[in-house]
């Protein structure tokens, strides 16, 4: 059948794409994987999962780089309670969407990861999980911005509840200090190296007023914020009584740029939470900040090292879940029943052949 000529521009951007990916700072993560996961899973079952999303997400960055530190977010706040499930994607009465930490994430970030499902699902058919959409749709977000490449195992399958309040109810706050942060973060199996690395990711995003309200007046100067820095953000948010509305940038140097730009706010004590300038201050992540600080290279190595180990963290494999057919919504209430038992085993099938803002 002859190629549409259609297609030619289309193939092009993809190239490109895959260029930019190339160009950028790439890390191996050569350590062992979750059973069930592969580094080549979809290399017989859809074999263009990786160009479709990665084409997705710069085409949505390009539009609103904003979108980046969406994904990123969507990422950890999925991860962290229960597990990389997909299920902070699952919308009803019991959603974790609901809940306080979650009622921020950004709704066209959400919207982009189930538009991209979509099309990978027009090519493949129902072959690839949301979690894994999720999972490739970050991490090419994070080098789409000036962050490092690096490989990620695929093969998770979608969960089918969302987490429960009490987990929801895990995830690090940004008032958190370092103690509270290494035992949230032990909990789940993530270590010191783990929690400063990760935290790195603050340095694309934004923060509303209301979750940095504790470092401002009223509250005592305890010394740890820049008194000019903070007496901008006082004058700021001083305009949005609710806290709610107004809304700083994380990173105050590039605040649009995947760096290590982040490190060097909490060294001049422009850190925003309480969470992030913590890290400097604090003995058991001084050195680690410090160090990322000083090595870019050191700050990405990590972090992509991080991002993989987290991406394994509670996840279903196998005949485990299902794969949605909408991320928004489990398989039996699109009124699909048969579709559960066709992904298992269309799934089974293709493991083994592949063996805040």
């Amino acid at each position: 059948m002859a190629r549409s000529s259609g297609s030619r521009p289309v193939a092009l951007v993809l190239l490109a794409l895959c260029a930019a990916a190339l160009s950028s700072a790439t890390v191996t993560v050569n350590e062992p994987i979750a059973n069930g996961l592969s580094w080549s899973f979809y290399d017989v079952s859809c074999p263009s999962v990786e160009g479709i999303v990665r084409w997705h997400v710069a085409e949505a960055l390009r539009r609103d780089i904003g979108i980046a530190a969406g994904l990123i977010r969507i990422f950890f706040h999925d991860c962290f309670p229960q597990g990389c499930d997909a299920s902070v994607l699952l919308s009803g009465s019991n959603s974790e969407q609901i809940e306080v930490p979650n009622q921020t994430l950004r709704p066209e970030a959400l919207k982009l990861i189930d538009d991209i499902r979509a099309a990978v699902h027009a090519v493949c058919g129902p072959t690839v999980s949301c979690a894994d959409i999720t999972t490739l749709a970050t991490r090419d977000a994070v080098v789409a911005s000036g962050g490092p490449f690096f490989e990620v195992p695929l093969g998770r399958r979608d969960g089918l509840a969302p987490a429960s309040s009490d987990l929801v109810g895990t995830l690090p706050a940004p008032f958190f200090d370092v103690p509270t942060l290494i035992e949230s973060f032990k909990n789940r199996s993530l270590d010191k190296a783990d929690l400063v690395a990760l935290s790195g990711a603050h340095t694309v995003g934004r923060g509303h007023c209301v979750s940095f309200s504790d470092r401002l007046p009223p509250n005592a100067d305890d010394g740890t914020m820049d008194p000019a820095f903070r007496q901008r953000l006082t004058a700021k948010c001083a305009s949005d009584p609710s806290g709610n509305v107004v809304t700083q940038v994380l990173d105050v140097r590039t605040p649009n740029a995947f760096d290590n730009k982040y490190y060097f706010d909490l060294i001049a004590k422009q850190g925003l939470f309480k969470s992030d300038q913590g890290l400097i201050n604090h003995p058991d992540t001084k050195r680690a900040a410090t160090r990322f600080a000083l090595n870019q290279a050191a700050f990405f190595d990590q972090f992509a090292r991080s991002m993989v180990k987290m991406s394994q963290m509670d996840i279903l494999t196998g005949s485990a879940g299902e794969i949605r057919r909408n991320c928004s919504v489990r398989n039996t209430a699109l009124g699909d029943v048969s579709s559960s038992a066709h992904q298992l085993e269309t799934t089974a099938g293709d493991e083994g052949l592949a063996a805040d803002a």
